[in-house]
């Protein structure tokens, strides 16, 4: 495996994609008595202001609990309550969307035990609140929020690739070391986002950063001839860092909720939309390196993981500071 175009490919994906996945906004509805709404709506935070994005539907809604406020980590949240006897069939627009280049992902839970769940984006920032609940949509919908999220999530993806190198061209340890760290961080994801297991998001992301670097610090042992456990057996240190990086999925998801009555139907295809998108991300990463397979040999070698490992422990100081 050429190391070289690997890390071509990380440099490259470092000045395209921020360490995180682009923060959407959040639209709930909840349908406490006919007609009666409470609405929570959640947008992302730029400095200190607020993206200038307003949810508006196409019939007559009527504020009857006043709007308040508060800031919580980097969003602001902004909580209501609307009289809208006839909400089913209306369009609902997140007016300024376009503008912008943040999703939104909208949820309207009825009080006959129905939802829709929708996303709206820059390019389609309207849609019709179905008559009908569609579960496909709730599918649809968080597998592709699942995509979305390891392709945009740089410090995953770089651990990944570093597991990549350490397993070589062997196909046997590539496959063990891929499965391990997708049953890994299944297992977490779920466990923290069904509430059984709680860790501290801040600290969490400081020590994925921090197993970004040990995996290149591995790398480079044996380069030196001097292989450690996670060039001898990459699945081991894939598995035990993968569990932390579920912990990460788990905040992801967290930040855009589960719908109430579909809470497995939604995990599970984030789920899978996160393995997809890690899948595409190993595809394009072993086709550039049969690409660049004659550029081998010397500093060459050197250059992945110092171009890893210097990312990584970016990343550990920029976290760690925000404790």
């Amino acid at each position: 495996m050429t190391r070289l175009a690997l890390a071509l490919a990380a440099a490259a994906w470092t000045l395209l994609c921020p360490a995180h996945e682009v923060r959407p906004a959040y639209l709930e509805l909840h349908e406490s008595a006919p007609g009666e709404f409470s609405v929570l709506w959640k947008t992302p935070m730029q400095g200190d202001a607020r993206l200038a994005l307003e949810p508006a539907f196409s019939g007559p809604s009527e504020v009857v609990v006043p709007k308040t406020g508060r800031r919580a980590s980097d969003a602001a949240i902004q909580t209501w309550a609307v009289h809208a006897p006839a909400l089913r069939g209306q369009t609902l627009r997140i007016e300024g969307l376009e503008s912008t280049m943040t999703d939104a992902l909208v949820r309207i839970e009825f009080a006959d035990g129905t939802s829709w769940t929708q996303r709206l984006t820059p390019r389609q920032p309207a849609a019709v609140v179905p008559l009908r609940d569609a579960p496909l949509a709730v599918a649809g919908t968080y597998l592709q929020l699942g995509v979305e999220h390891i392709l945009t999530g740089l410090d995953h993806l770089l651990f990944v690739l570093g597991l990549l190198i350490l397993a070589g061209r062997n196909w046997r340890r590539l496959l063990a070391t891929v499965t391990a760290f997708t049953v890994a961080h299944s297992i977490t994801l779920a466990l923290a986002t069904l509430g059984l297991v709680n860790v501290p998001q801040s600290p969490v992301e400081a020590v994925i950063a921090l197993s970004i670097a040990f995996v290149a610090v591995e790398i480079l042992r044996a380069r030196q001839g001097q292989p450690g456990v996670a060039a001898r057996s990459p699945w081991i240190v894939a598995f035990a860092f993968g569990l932390l990086h579920g912990f990460g999925f788990a905040g992801a998801l967290s930040e855009v909720g589960l719908p109430q009555g579909q809470i497995p139907l939604a995990l599970l295809f984030f789920n899978l939309g996160v393995e997809a998108g890690q899948l595409v991300f190993v595809a394009a990463a072993l086709a550039i390196a049969q690409l660049f397979r004659h550029l081998r040999g010397g500093w060459l070698e050197l250059v992945p993981p110092y171009v890893i490992g210097t990312v990584a422990m970016f990343w550990v100081f920029q976290r760690a500071a925000s404790f």
